[in-house]
């Protein structure tokens, strides 16, 4: 018994170790962004576009709407392909030979590097299209988002007891209306959530978007022209030799956090609703 005991106090301290040291690292992040770049972020951050390289002032409104476009764009691709695919791997597929390799290559795909992503939709768009664009930008975002929302509605859709899906049978229902109304009903809080933390997972892609979108200091949302995104921008604003571009970065950088921290949060707010409900 002591033995034992040695051993679960020896996991649970290095458990708890571990826990800390990731608190402290991800706190001592937060804090550093908020300390060097708070002050930067003002009104003129989100409504006014970029100025002249050296001239001081201008926002970053034409990258925020770029990056909105982007991974709007990129979730009106990936998330009904995801849904639907995870939906055929769970209620149809199941365990059958080609669904497991499904599963593998989703496994296989979620990592892989977003630059050789970045690099595919280069060699498949932007070359036989001749230049840059955000569609392409978007088809690589989409391609990050697919694999993650298959394996997840995949695993969530398992969950859910047969014993539902046995009594909607039982009643008559068509197996369309047994997933839909039924299944894809009662795991409707893991599926969003799904969805919330694929978007989180692109929002902060640089690599894929530096070989498709590239990017631009112009206000222009046209799908077939170069975009300006908010992660390209303030990389090349990071690298670059004016102050005020770094300020303009610090901003960037609070702006990209804080807005995947909001949808981790959103995720957790719409399941406890949903069970207070």
């Amino acid at each position: 018994m002591s033995k034992r005991r040695f051993l679960n106090y020896l996991g649970l301290t290095v458990s708890t170790l571990s826990a800390l040291i990731g608190l402290f690292f991800l706190f001592w992040i937060i804090i550093s962004l908020i300390y060097k770049g708070f002050h930067y972020l003002n009104w003129n951050v989100f409504t006014q576009n970029a100025v002249a390289p050296g001239d001081n002032g201008g926002g970053l409104k034409f990258a925020i709407l770029g990056q909105l476009e982007v991974v709007g764009i990129a979730s009106l691709i990936g998330i009904p392909i995801g849904l639907l695919a995870g939906i055929y791997l769970s209620e149809y597929g199941k365990d059958s030979f080609t669904s497991n390799v499904i599963r593998n290559i989703c496994d296989a795909m979620t990592s892989i590097p977003s630059i050789i992503i970045g690099i595919f939709i280069y060699a498949l768009l932007v070359v036989p299209m001749g230049n840059f664009s955000a569609l392409a930008g978007s088809v690589a975002l989409s391609i990050l988002m697919i694999p993650i929302v298959i394996s997840s509605v995949d695993n969530i859709l398992r969950l859910v007891p047969n014993e539902l899906r046995e009594a909607a049978y039982a009643l008559g229902a068509p197996k369309y209306v047994v997933i839909f109304k039924v299944v894809v009903k009662e795991a409707i809080v893991g599926i969003i959530s799904a969805i919330l933390i694929a978007i989180s997972r692109v929002l902060g892609e640089t690599a894929p978007l530096l070989f498709t979108s590239f990017n631009s200091n112009f206000e222009s949302y046209k799908l077939n022209k170069p975009i300006g995104t908010l992660t390209v921008t303030m990389y090349d604003y990071a690298m670059g030799p004016y102050d005020n571009w770094h300020h303009l970065a610090w901003a960037a950088a609070i702006i990209l956090t804080f807005s995947v921290l909001l949808f981790n949060i959103a995720s957790r707010l719409f399941s406890y609703w949903r069970f207070s409900h």
